[in-house]
């Protein structure tokens, strides 16, 4: 069964730490229109314990919480999860919230109010760049395809001598290469002999 889908995109968990209870609950109603999983949270003792209970695809997280700072939140955020994908949303741009948003590896900026628009660039953007949403199949897919292309322009063949060697046909490695199938176990098999590989060696290489 596939996955269920955004309007415009994969289905993303969103977890959302505001102080502003008003801006909170109007974000997470608007990702779930937008087909979004959301949940939103006034106190970091809370966001903690829902990341932990389930990490999200995302975080929108305010800069500016009273006491609680923003930095130190993301800082923590980075250590504990360094891929987590982290979009700040701040009333009160400066220059400084920017520069440390990435200079600590935030993924992108949003200053309130924004759009629904811009709301909808800023995850798109995350979806491309960082593949969230995705399921591991699609990622598997994807990284084997990119390991398969990787060792076939190192011998610089076209896909036509791997066809020529390997006995799969130039569609179907095309397809595989691209992400989009899978090879069977016995396209597997003669792919990597035609790559000079054990199969067993060609999956460890893909890191999945």
């Amino acid at each position: 069964m596939s996955e269920p889908t955004a309007k415009d995109g994969p289905r993303l968990d969103a977890v959302i730490l505001d102080d502003d209870p008003d801006f909170g609950q109007y974000l997470e109603e608007v990702l779930r229109e937008e087909g979004h999983a959301a949940r939103a949270f006034t106190r970091p003792a809370q966001f903690w314990a829902a990341c932990e209970e389930r990490l999200p695809d995302v975080v929108f997280l305010d800069m500016k919480m009273g006491e609680v700072k923003g930095e130190q939140v993301l800082e923590q955020l980075h250590i504990r999860w360094p891929d987590l994908c982290v979009i700040v949303a701040t009333g009160y741009p400066a220059l400084e919230d920017m520069r440390a948003t990435f200079q600590l590896r935030g993924f992108d900026y949003l200053t309130k109010p924004f759009t629904l628009a811009q709301l909808r660039e800023a995850l798109d953007r995350a979806t491309r760049t960082l593949g969230l949403g995705r399921s591991d199949e699609d990622r598997f897919r994807e990284r084997l395809g990119q390991r398969v292309k990787i060792l076939r322009i190192e011998r610089r063949w076209a896909l036509k001598d791997l066809a020529a060697a390997s006995g799969v046909s130039v569609s179907q490695l095309s397809s595989i290469e691209r992400g989009i199938h899978l090879p069977s176990l016995e396209g597997l098999i003669a792919i990597s002999r035609a790559l000079g590989k054990k199969p067993s060696a060609l999956l460890a290489e893909i890191d999945f």
